[in-house]
C-alpha cells in the first residue's frame, strides 16, 4: 500500500530523504480480498531480526519519516516497541498503518509511551457486514473499540501523539459507504480520513473492484524488454455483484461519475464535521513522479533488498503478476541492492539506482520548464504537445504513473 501521502501534513523538508518504507513482517493475520497474497502459494512469511534492524539504524538522522509498514502486520513483530524507541532515537518521525487485529489495551498504552507519531487505520467499510466481508478475519467493532482506547489512553496520558488517521481502500463493494465515513470519524475521535485507490491488482475479482478510470492511460502498450513486462492476455470487463446486495454495478467507466458524487458527498460531510479528508483521483493523469517518488523515498524489504517503492518488490517470487488497465503482465522484482550486505551509499549511488532515478529527474525537468513558458502561451501550447519522457519500465505498467 502506498502510505506516503497519509502523512503529508507531518513534512518539514529539511533531511536528504523523506521517508523509508522499512517491512518488519510479512506475517498477516488477516485475509483480505485484495490482498496480493490471495491466490499465492509461495508467500515468504518471514520477520526482519533486531540484529539486521539494528543495521538500519545509522541511516536513519537522514531520514524526515519511518513507515514501519510493507506488506505485513507490524503489530506481530515481536520487537515492535523497541524498534519504534530505536528509530524515534535517530530524530525521524516513525509510523505505519495497521489491521489492528491484535491489539490490546496493555499493548496500545506500550505503542504510546514509545513515542509513535502516526497511525493509520485501515477500514474497508463503514459498516461491520462491508469491512468484515472484505478484510476477512477483521471485525470493525473491535477494531473501532481499539481506536477509542487510543484516544482514552491519549487523554489519561495527556499526549497529543499518536495522530490517528482512517485508511479507506475504496472498492466497487464499499465506496457506496464513503459518504458515512465523516460521521464515523467523527464519532470515534478521528480527525482525519484518506481515501486510495486499489493499486496493485492481480486477480480478476480485484481488477472488477477498481473505481479509477484507465482508459487514456498514457503507456497502453509498454515495450518489453529482456522478457520483462510480456503483456499476457486482455482481461474481459467484470462487474461482480457485492457481497452485502448494494454494489453499484457497471463498467468503470460507465460508473467514474457516480463515484464521484459519492466522495464530493463525502467532502461535504467532512468539512461540515471539520474533519480533513483527502482523496486520489478517479482519472488517469499522467504526473512527472508518483507519489511513492522515488527521488527522495525507498522501500526496504524484510530481507534487506532496497526497491523504490514497495510494489516493486513484494514477498513472491520473480516474475510476479501485474494487471495494468485489464491487461496481465509478468515483472521481475527490482531490488538495487541488500543494505544488510553492503553500505547505503553504495546502493544508491550504484549504476542501475541513479539510471533508475534519472527518468523521474528528466520527466520533473520537463513539467519544470513547461511551468518557465508560462508567459509566452504559443511556446506553452506547442510544449504541451511534447509527451513527457517514459518512466522506467516497470512504472509504465503501474496505476501510480496515472496520478491515481
Amino acid at each position: 500500500m502506498s502510505l506516503l501521502k497519509l502523512f503529508r501534513p507531518l513534512r518539514p523538508k529539511t533531511k536528504p530523504f523523506y521517508a523509508w518504507q522499512i517491512e518488519l513482517t510479512t506475517r498477516c493475520p488477516l485475509r483480505c480480498k485484495m490482498c496480493i497474497r490471495e491466490g499465492i502459494k509461495d508467500w515468504h512469511n518471514a520477520d526482519m531480526s533486531m540484529d539486521d534492524f539494528k543495521k538500519l539504524i545509522p541511516y536513519l538522522k537522514d531520514v524526515e519519516t519511518v513507515v514501519l509498514e510493507g506488506w505485513g502486520e507490524s503489530l506481530l513483530h515481536k520487537n515492535l516497541i523497541e524498534i519504534i524507541r530505536m528509530a524515534k532515537a535517530e530524530g525521524p518521525r516513525v509510523g505505519f498503518v495497521t489491521s489492528g487485529k491484535v491489539l490490546n489495551r496493555d499493548y496500545i498504552s506500550e505503542i504510546i509511551n514509545a513515542g509513535i507519531d502516526f497511525i493509520g487505520f485501515s477500514l474497508s467499510g463503514a459498516t461491520p457486514v462491508t469491512h468484515n466481508s472484505i478484510r476477512i478475519n477483521s471485525d470493525l467493532k473491535s477494531l473501532i473499540g481499539h481506536i477509542q482506547t487510543f484516544n482514552e489512553i491519549r487523554r489519561e496520558k495527556k499526549m497529543e501523539m499518536p495522530r490517528l488517521h482512517i485508511v479507506y481502500l475504496m472498492l466497487k463493494d464499499n465506496i457506496y459507504e464513503v459518504s458515512e465515513l465523516p460521521q464515523l470519524a467523527k464519532d470515534i475521535g478521528i480527525e482525519e480520513i484518506v481515501l486510495i485507490n486499489l493499486n496493485h491488482i492481480t486477480n480478476e475479482w480485484q481488477e472488477g473492484q477498481r473505481v479509477f478510470r484507465c482508459n487514456e492511460h498514457p503507456h497502453p502498450n509498454p515495450p518489453p524488454s529482456r522478457g520483462r513486462g510480456k503483456l499476457e492476455k486482455t482481461l474481459p470487463t467484470i462487474n461482480p455483484p457485492s457481497p452485502c446486495g448494494r454494489g453499484l454495478g457497471g463498467g468503470v467507466e460507465e460508473q467514474s461519475w457516480d463515484y464521484e458524487l459519492l466522495i464530493k458527498e463525502a467532502e461535504i460531510k467532512a468539512k461540515k464535521l471539520n474533519i480533513s479528508l483527502r482523496r486520489p483521483s478517479l482519472s488517469p493523469i499522467e504526473v512527472s513522479v508518483c507519489e511513492e517518488n522515488p527521488l527522495r523515498n525507498l522501500y526496504i524489504s524484510v530481507d534487506g533488498e532496497v526497491s523504490p517503492c514497495v510494489y516493486l518488490y513484494p514477498p513472491v517470487p520473480s516474475p510476479f503478476k501485474r494487471i495494468f488497465c485489464s491487461k496481465e503482465y509478468q515483472l521481475e522484482k527490482v531490488s538495487f541492492g541488500n543494505i544488510f550486505k553492503e553500505p547505503f551509499h553504495t546502493i544508491w549511488n550504484s549504476r542501475g539506482y541513479v539510471e533508475f532515478r534519472n527518468y523521474f529527474i528528466k520527466r520533473k525537468g520537463k513539467v519544470e520548464e513547461m511551468y518557465s513558458y508560462l508567459w509566452d502561451m504559443e511556446r506553452l501550447k506547442r510544449f504541451e504537445m511534447e509527451p513527457l519522457p517514459d518512466p522506467p519500465e516497470q512504472c509504465r505498467i503501474c496505476h501510480k504513473i496515472l496520478g491515481v
